[in-house]
């Protein structure tokens, strides 16, 4: 069961890695259709955007420690990166977009569950 934990935990980091590129350095280019916005709103919220992609990075490098490290220290990382992610799900869909459930909160429910099981 831990392997399929680490699996799914690895899901989710490579979700929020793949984010934090749209966000901090392809806002522009790409960030209008993946996150339907306009050309005109993605130039002037730039660096909102940046900013908001480094704290998805925060979260995917929580998870990344939880995986390299061992013992309860591993699983309190990605105890707490899954959790964050969740809830930071959970408000993006409540306030942004109802996709953010399955990009972010499903891959990261299904991710904690394993890893609860696992532990």
């Amino acid at each position: 069961m831990n392997v399929v934990a680490n699996i799914l935990v690895g899901l989710v980091v490579l979700i929020h890695l793949y984010i934090v590129v749209l966000e901090m350095f392809l806002w522009t280019s790409k960030g209008p259709k993946a996150f339907g916005v306009t050309p005109e709103f993605a130039k002037e919220s730039a660096s909102l955007a940046a900013n908001q992609g480094l704290y998805n990075g925060f979260l995917a490098l929580a998870l990344i420690w939880g995986l390299i490290a061992t013992g309860s220290t591993g699983f309190q990382f990605k105890l707490y990166g899954l959790i964050c992610v969740i809830v930071a799900g959970i408000y993006g869909a409540l306030t942004a977009s109802k996709k953010i459930l399955f990009v972010q909160v499903v891959p990261g429910t299904l991710a904690l569950v394993a890893v609860l099981l696992a532990g």
